[in-house]
């Protein structure tokens, strides 16, 4: 992990044992408020949890946001937010700049998601598509792609042997480079088969890892709200959003099964993100600062530390499950638990 607090075995062994987190921990009587900003994916969580935990102390109040990931650490770094949600791991360079704004992230695995490829309802020929063929709807190349047609195509070009494709207009709406949701399909689905591409002299790939450019084809949101309305509003459309929006939205998008290249085509359910059988998943974050759980901090704020507890005991995590999403492992809840009560033993919080 690429951020400032980490944990050895041993101190995460005796931090474990030590951690006053129970499975029902609710602190009672907190006054104050929390500013939480960054991924959609994981604002539905943190409200969630906000909600709950506001329900216990009314005196307590938040505002949670979800500009997207990349949007919430600039915010964060800046000192304007308690915590940052995050669809992906901070960046070296996004650390770096919170150090620079006397910001120190903590990091803490919250949650799993599963990237779900949609489709309308009302598109019914696809029936699976590989990571080939993501790339030839969604990949750098694709730009002049403008009909299911030049899908099939390109997609056959780089070697794909599906079938079945839709015909007419193609018309995409995803997250654009704002969204944490974004960096992580282009990671998963995308960057290998850009990356052999560019080692195989291909100019157009030869670029950052990235989309295609947004314009009249791809419509770029960081809402996943627009992104379903987008897909499921358009016979030929497709796009990727957060596996719970997916499922919440079940009456207007279907969710496409994958194959990631062993001939298996998985679709996204609990089961297969939580036992990465299916091939798109990603875990989920939340990143407090450090500076704001320290007593002697001018920048202290009271009202994060009992939140952030709430959030890692057995009774907030459950709540992950709740928002649609798939919890961690109990020994990853631990560990996470561990690296919290370490965070706060060091400023004596």
């Amino acid at each position: 992990m690429r951020t400032t607090k980490q944990l050895g075995a041993a101190a995460l062994a005796t931090a474990v044992l030590t951690a006053t987190i129970s499975g029902s921990t609710l602190a009672q009587d907190v006054e104050g408020s929390v500013d939480i900003s960054g991924s959609s994916t994981v604002e539905p969580i943190s409200l969630l949890v906000a909600e709950e935990f506001n329900f216990a102390n009314p005196n307590w109040t938040y505002r949670v946001n979800g500009p997207g990931t990349t949007a919430g650490f600039e915010q964060f770094c800046n000192g304007e937010t308690d915590i940052s949600d995050a669809s992906r791991s901070i960046r070296e360079v996004e650390v770096e700049n919170c150090t620079a704004g006397g910001v120190t992230p903590i990091e803490l695995k919250i949650g799993i998601d599963g990237l779900a490829v949609i489709a309308s309802t009302q598109n019914d020929s696809i029936e699976c598509l590989n990571f080939t063929d993501l790339y030839a709807i969604f990949g750098v190349e694709s730009d002049g792609v403008r009909t299911w047609e030049d899908v099939a195509a390109l997609a056959s070009e780089l070697g794909s042997t599906t079938a079945g494709w839709p015909s007419g207009d193609l018309s995409i709406t995803a997250p654009g480079d704002e969204s944490g949701t974004w960096g992580s399909f282009i990671e998963i689905a995308l960057e290998d088969i850009q990356e052999a591409r560019a080692e195989a002299g291909n100019e157009a790939a030869a670029v950052d890892p990235s989309t295609r450019k947004p314009g009249d084809i791809y419509v770029a949101s960081p809402n996943d709200n627009v992104i379903i309305d987008g897909v499921g509003g358009n016979p030929n459309g497709i796009g990727f959003v957060g596996y719970a929006f997916a499922v919440n939205n079940a009456d207007r998008v279907r969710m496409i099964p994958i194959d990631g290249g062993d001939g298996n085509c998985i679709g996204p359910d609990e089961q297969t993100v939580a036992d990465n059988t299916y091939p798109i998943a990603r875990d989920l974050y939340i990143y407090p600062d450090q500076g704001r759980i320290d007593p002697s901090s001018e920048s202290f704020n009271a009202a994060l530390a009992p939140y952030v507890d709430y959030y890692l005991s057995e009774e907030g995590q459950s709540l992950v499950s709740i928002a649609g999403y798939v919890q961690i492992a109990p020994d990853a809840l631990a560990q996470m638990q561990a690296v919290w009560a370490a965070a706060k033993a060091e400023v004596g919080a």
